[in-house]
């Protein structure tokens, strides 16, 4: 899941510099700048709704089986053949909390800040076009969505590569086909 999160924010990414660089005239396109920001816009909500939700669950998954460990209730969910000691799960499964919960700050408020910036760039694009504000103030505001969305890439990339082998990990602990999680 991790490689194909990957793709669709390596693919906005590429969409978004393309409507830049056509709004900006730096190379000729047959669509327009409008006409590609509307789709552009679109996927990158779209692909930034399936990054957050992915950080989100890992994290759940990560807690719930921190829950099951500490409480010692529910084994079964987790083993075979539960073992008598726990500990060795216990200290690393709350290191695996920490690294999941860790990928989530460091991605999600990227991710809500590129949305945001991203739909106030969109409506005053619009607005630009109806002549009601200014081009310096889209212009502004897409600059900003350019530097949360360069930045949080970034982030992006690096945590979906830790929590595919946190996950890896987590499957590795518990003996956990691949074909399962």
């Amino acid at each position: 899941m991790a490689y194909l999160l990957r793709s669709l924010i390596l693919i906005m990414l590429l969409s978004v510099t393309l409507t830049v660089f056509v709004a900006l005239r730096f190379i000729d396109f047959p669509l327009s700048h409008i006409q590609l920001a509307i789709p552009t816009f679109i996927y990158t909500i779209f692909a930034q709704a399936f990054v957050m939700f992915y950080f989100i669950g890992v994290s759940r998954l990560v807690n719930n089986i921190n829950i099951i460990v500490g409480t010692e209730t529910n084994l079964d969910e987790l083993f075979d053949n539960p073992p008598t000691d726990l500990t060795p799960y216990k200290e690393k499964v709350k290191r695996f909390v920490h690294e999941a919960d860790l990928a989530k700050r460091q991605t999600i408020p990227w991710t809500i800040l590129m949305l945001i910036l991203g739909m106030i760039a969109f409506l005053l694009g619009g607005a630009h076009d109806t002549n009601m504000v200014e081009k310096t103030t889209h212009s502004g505001v897409v600059y900003g969505f350019a530097a949360a969305m360069l930045i949080g890439f970034v982030r992006q990339w690096w945590y979906l590569g830790k929590a595919h082998i946190l996950l890896r990990k987590v499957k590795g602990l518990f003996e956990i086909p691949d074909g399962q999680m």
